[in-house]
């Protein structure tokens, strides 16, 4: 097995995770296998309880891991499937380790960060990694160089270069190189970042310098000189007009032949799939407008797997999604100005918790099934199409869910089954699950296939004893699992989809979503 431990200094956002994930790519790019970690240093067990606010976006996994947002550029980039053992956190070492001392496993030892802690956290990396069958892992370890929080990994994977032949494991540090008032590269942040790092007993075999502009040979060389690397293994991470850009910057500025020399690795093949999907992106030639009616528009990271999966059948079509994220309490706040939405070809309500916003996303939803706008909801977003629904054309005006309010005609409930279950999590219905389509649906036909399978995050359920009013009156629930469902739409709408699964996370660059292609094309129609 072979390593690669991704590190960050300077500051934190720099594109560590995009980082990880475009080295995962122009690897797989020469034929190896690749799979990911990342360490998250906090110390939740797992990203799920966290607000957006705070950590963007909760990617779900397949097996219904609720992890990083970067787990999700891992899955997007390198076109793999993870699991919620690739995300390691504080929490879950601590947790671990104070379990087996409650046991009696470690036999009355001092129980201490070392060996104990670190020895835990590289049982798990190493674990994780064999049983991905990979050639390569991608080890991120999240946090800064200088963290208190990340001193316990730090110390693990430098205890991993001592243990694992040196041709088996190499270090990438991502740093800043900022720019001065005139305009000057200043390599200072990624020296003292260096020499942060050094003082950990770590030195990085490769450094990632993240600026504005391409770095100059001169500023190469001289963080090569203060930083002890070779100036060939000093890569400009400069600012890109897309993610998808940066592996093959990365390429060309030779980090793959440089990591297949010091990792002593055969290259298998050459594959052209990313260069297609590239041809693609250039060949766009089209522009179409979308509403993201949300809570969290003013937070990008929050709907990232959206924006993913819309870029990605947007460039299927040849086409550029320009994506207006819109507050739906301004909806609520000001009802007339829901005439804004005239200026956009579709419309998408994304998933949520809590009741704020809701009666603007509600709004938007009213507005494209009125205006025969093509509209995608996804998970709360389906919910509140059939709320919509039962209130303005079943006739049910109090419809609503019990998780917003208290409601004569909760179309939306929790089934008897998770009413008397306490614990947060046990009433989720987390990653992945499958569904039967009905015949001759708009589903089955974007899916092509009488069944599919993918991932949830939500709690509560469209409620059955409603769905025969619903249904009379011309909205179709064409996906169920058992008596759960999993799809509204409404023929005869130019495109109406909603879904209680998140198509977008299995979403990928060069295969997009089949709803999401077929939202795009009813867009551009």
């Amino acid at each position: 097995m072979k390593y690669i431990i991704v590190t960050g200094g300077v500051m934190s956002g720099l594109g560590k995770g995009i980082t990880a994930a475009s080295i995962g790519r122009i690897l797989k790019n020469k034929g190896f296998n690749v799979t990911a970690i990342k360490i998250d240093p906090y110390i939740n067990i797992d990203a799920g309880t966290m607000s957006p606010y705070q950590h963007g976006e909760v990617f779900v996994l397949k097996d219904g891991g609720e992890v990083d947002l970067d787990l999700g550029n891992y899955e997007r980039f390198l076109d793999i499937e993870l699991t919620r053992e690739h995300n390691i956190t504080t929490g879950q070492v601590y947790q671990t380790v104070i379990e087996k001392e409650r046991r009696g496993d470690y036999l009355g030892k001092t129980v201490q960060i070392i060996p104990h802690i670190t020895n835990e956290i590289k049982e798990r990396t190493r674990k994780v990694a064999k049983r991905s069958g990979a050639d390569i892992c991608i080890i991120e370890v999240g946090g800064t160089v200088g963290d208190i929080e990340s001193m316990p990994f730090l110390e693990a994977v430098r205890q991993m270069h001592s243990e694992e032949s040196k041709e088996d494991i190499v270090f990438i540090h991502v740093t800043l190189v900022p720019l001065d008032a005139q305009g000057e590269q200043k390599t200072k942040p990624t020296q003292h970042s260096v020499k942060e790092l050094r003082s950990l007993g770590l030195q990085p075999d490769v450094i990632v310098a993240r600026c504005k502009e391409p770095l100059h040979e001169d500023t190469k060389s001289k963080i090569a000189l203060f930083c002890d690397v070779p100036a060939s293994a000093v890569v400009s991470a400069h600012d890109a007009s897309d993610i998808y850009y940066v592996p093959t910057m990365m390429e060309k500025e030779g980090l793959s032949e440089y990591l297949v020399q010091k990792l002593k690795l055969s290259p298998k093949d050459n594959a052209h799939e990313w260069d297609v999907f590239m041809k693609k992106m250039a060949s766009i030639d089209r522009e179409i407008r979308v509403a993201v009616v949300g809570k969290y528009a003013h937070l990008g990271d929050s709907y990232i797997s959206i924006n993913e999966a819309l870029k990605h059948a947007g460039i299927e079509c040849r086409c550029r999604v320009r994506t207006d994220w819109i507050n739906a309490e301004d909806f609520e706040k000001k009802p007339a100005s829901i005439d804004l939405l005239q200026k956009y070809n579709a419309i998408l309500v994304p998933g949520g918790f809590g009741a704020r916003g809701t009666e603007g996303k509600i709004l938007a939803i009213k507005y494209a099934r009125e205006h025969n706008v093509p509209y995608l909801g996804l998970c709360l977003g389906m919910q509140l199409a059939v709320i919509e629904f039962a209130r303005n054309v079943v006739g049910l005006k109090d419809a609503n869910s019990t998780e917003l309010a208290k409601t004569e005609h909760p179309v939306i409930d929790l089934l008897p089954e998770q009413e008397n279950i306490k614990n947060m999590g046990g009433t989720m219905r987390l990653g992945n699950y499958e569904a039967i389509l009905k015949e001759n649906s708009l589903a089955s036909k974007l899916y092509g296939s009488s069944t599919l399978i993918e991932r949830h995050r939500h709690r509560y359920e469209v409620n059955p004893k409603y769905i025969p009013q619903i249904e009379a009156k011309g909205m179709k629930f064409t996906g169920r699992n058992d008596h759960r469902m999993e799809i509204a739409e409404i023929p005869g709408h130019k495109f109406f989809f909603s879904s209680q699964f998140h198509p977008e996370f299995r979403s990928r660059p060069g295969k997009p979503s089949p709803p999401f292609l077929a939202f795009m094309k009813a867009a551009l129609d």
